[in-house]
């Protein structure tokens, strides 16, 4: 069912980020869309004063990249022309497992992330977006609470300025990220209490940009580090090459080995990690940053599809919904077929359907449920992360992970396999299929590697000295 012929309606999306701006180009199908947005946005890729972690490394897995072309036809092609890359995985990634394998880089990849700083992604999306004269953004804007009643929000308090005023609309889509106050809002429209779980490995980021050494300039692959949640403090790190020739570094530590914004300490840190790579290679590196620190790492989920009772007209997006550890890189993915999921009922049912809000939020949990088991399967191991330790169910997944991790290094189909899962093109049941079990018991396993798949070349492109370690 779509609106027809009937007169324009209204919405409001609340945050005017990534998430905001994804679900505002979906509902101008629908209505006049009004994005309120406390800061100002910029008008080209620089910092926003609400998104602090935009410092730090950021990447679109495969699924996201699909999703984002899916709802803004043409954009990615956009960001490359604008110095973001397609990156294959495992093709253009050097990455150590938690469990402690390296990857192999097959010489074919079925997966394509999409590497650039976030402030290009982020101004790249919203000028494609603000392209849509159906959609106007009120800047310095407050969002108060919700106007209506316990069946139906019909529209938002704000404030901008000494004003406050109500903006009527027939749908509100708050997508403002993890200081959301749709629970209270809810409460105070008479809902229950929003059931929430957090996870808090007590991670710390720090990044720092570095001037990409002269021969690393154009096609270095992504390295990436990661944690071992069973050893604590859980240390990890990459570089991912960004436009202008830069690479953009982040570390991170646990609660007992948090990296700091000491400028001299973060190559020594980078030392510490499980694998000493990312240090070597940052030698002959210029640093062109000072070092910036992130504390909001924690997993946080509300259930809102698990609530008993919804209003209509009133929709929750993004990390709104679920923040994760950042580590894992799929909020960014999660959020833009979050979005997908809106467009999707919105075609079928409509605006104003009864039930269509009730069933976006369902349908907008299953990529959350795929991002939020693929960060908690290794965060419940950090000590003090969760109040009860893991469950011996939740330690026999964390083992079978390992054994599909450990596959999908050593074997091409297992790796296919996982990547899916990954990569969010399929959830963590795919791990599950046949042809992967198969390939995890009785599949062709190549020995484990001595060291990280940098090839010689790469080495000497970014160092002056012999290499430390070279592909087997």
């Amino acid at each position: 069912m779509s609106d027809g012929a009937s007169p324009r309606r209204a919405a409001v999306v609340i945050g005017g980020g990534m998430t905001g701006m994804l679900a505002a180009s979906v509902l101008a199908e629908h209505a006049d869309v009004t994005v309120l947005e406390r800061d100002v946005l910029p008008e080209g890729p620089a910092p926003r004063k609400g998104l602090p972690q935009a410092r730090h490394i950021h990447i679109l897995w495969s699924g996201g990249v699909k999703a984002l072309d899916d709802l803004l036809p043409g954009v990615v092609d956009r960001l490359v022309a604008q110095g973001a890359w397609r990156a294959g995985i495992m093709t253009d990634l050097v990455s150590k497992a938690p469990s402690g394998q390296w990857f192999r880089r097959f010489a074919r990849s079925s997966h394509v992330s999409l590497m650039c700083s976030r402030d290009l992604l982020d101004a790249v999306v919203r000028a494609r977006v603000l392209e849509d004269p159906r959609i106007t953004v009120r800047a310095r804007t407050e969002s108060l609470g919700l106007e209506g009643t316990k069946e139906r929000v019909t529209g938002v308090r704000m404030r901008s300025g000494e004003r406050t005023t109500t903006l009527r609309a027939d749908l509100v889509v708050d997508a403002s990220g993890r200081t959301s106050r749709a629970p209270v809002w809810l409460r105070e429209l008479g809902h229950p209490q929003v059931v929430e779980r957090t996870v808090d490995a007590g991670l710390v980021y720090a990044s720092r940009v570095y001037r990409a050494p002269r021969g690393a300039v154009g096609g270095f692959p992504i390295i990436n580090v990661q944690a071992n949640p069973r050893r604590a403090p859980g240390r990890a790190g990459g570089i991912a090459p960004v436009e202008g020739d830069r690479w953009l570094v982040t570390v991170s530590g646990t609660r007992g080995g948090e990296p700091t914004t000491d400028n001299d300490a973060f190559l020594p840190f980078a030392r510490t990690l499980p694998h000493p790579l990312i240090a070597e290679l940052l030698v002959d590196a210029e640093p062109l940053t000072d070092v910036v620190i992130t504390r909001s790492t924690a997993n946080r989920r509300r259930y809102y599809e698990k609530s008993a009772t919804w209003p209509e007209g009133f929709v929750v997006l993004g990390d709104a919904v679920a923040g994760y550890n950042p580590v894992y890189g799929h909020g960014i993915s999660a959020c833009a077929q979050s979005v997908v999921a809106l467009r999707e009922v919105l075609a079928d049912r409509g605006l104003q359907a009864p039930g269509a809000a009730r069933r976006v939020q369902k349908a907008a949990a299953r990529p959350v449920d795929c991002a939020w088991s693929l960060a908690v399967g290794q965060d419940l191991f950090y000590p003090g992360a969760v109040e009860q330790p893991p469950t011996r169910l939740e330690r026999a997944l964390a083992a079978f992970v390992d054994r599909a991790v450990d596959a999908g290094s050593r074997n091409p189909r297992a790796q296919r396999a996982l990547l899916d899962v990954m990569c969010m093109e399929a959830s963590p049941a795919g791990l599950l299929r046949p042809g992967m079990l198969a390939a995890m018991l009785f599949g062709r396993k190549l020995p484990p590697l001595a060291g990280p798949p940098l090839t010689a070349a790469e080495w000497k492109a970014a160092v002056a000295g012999p290499p430390l370690v070279r592909e087997d």
